[in-house]
């Protein structure tokens, strides 16, 4: 039987997350696999994956949202296949920033102008759909770092915004 690897939680702070990986069993590790999660505004559940090769353990994922919880599950890739899940959860310090102000503007049939207020410096996502399901589920979504971008619709349809 593959035991799940342990996730321990090394240290945290407002924009990062260090962690350690081990497999308390003898057989040979060739590399982890790890989401990480977060909500998004109550309404979109976001993911990022690493592949990590090897039986190196110790991770860092930084460019992560002050007082925010995280979800972290892992599996091990070993020589006789893969591991169970395990799972960790840690919220990260600091003040959470405020929801940026959104205004969403028609300049034709198929542009929509978005500008909001919030800190420099940050990178936003941007999210919309014809539905409050498909925003859930699987919006369109892009990023900048401005505070307003032009988002290219189709014709004829209602849109929901997030920022």
């Amino acid at each position: 039987v593959i035991p799940p690897p342990v996730i321990h939680i090394e240290s945290y702070n407002e924009d990062s997350i260090s962690f350690t990986l081990k497999m308390n069993t003898n057989i040979k590790v060739s590399g982890y696999v790890v989401n990480i999660y977060w909500t998004f505004d109550t309404h979109r559940q976001e993911k990022r994956t690493l592949v990590i090769e090897g039986e190196k353990s110790v991770q860092k994922v930084a460019n992560l949202t002050a007082h925010t919880p995280y979800e972290i599950s892992a599996w091990a890739k070993t020589e006789l296949g893969d591991s169970p899940l395990s799972f960790a959860r840690v919220t990260t310090s600091g003040t959470r920033p405020a929801s940026p102000s959104l205004k969403a503007k028609a300049i034709n049939q198929t542009a929509v102008e978005c500008n909001w207020t919030g800190p420099r410096n940050v990178v936003y996502g941007i999210f919309y759909a014809t539905s409050f399901l498909e925003l859930y589920r699987s919006p369109h979504n892009t990023t900048t770092t401005s505070h307003n971008i032009t988002v290219i619709v189709n014709r004829d349809e209602q849109y929901l915004f997030l920022v």
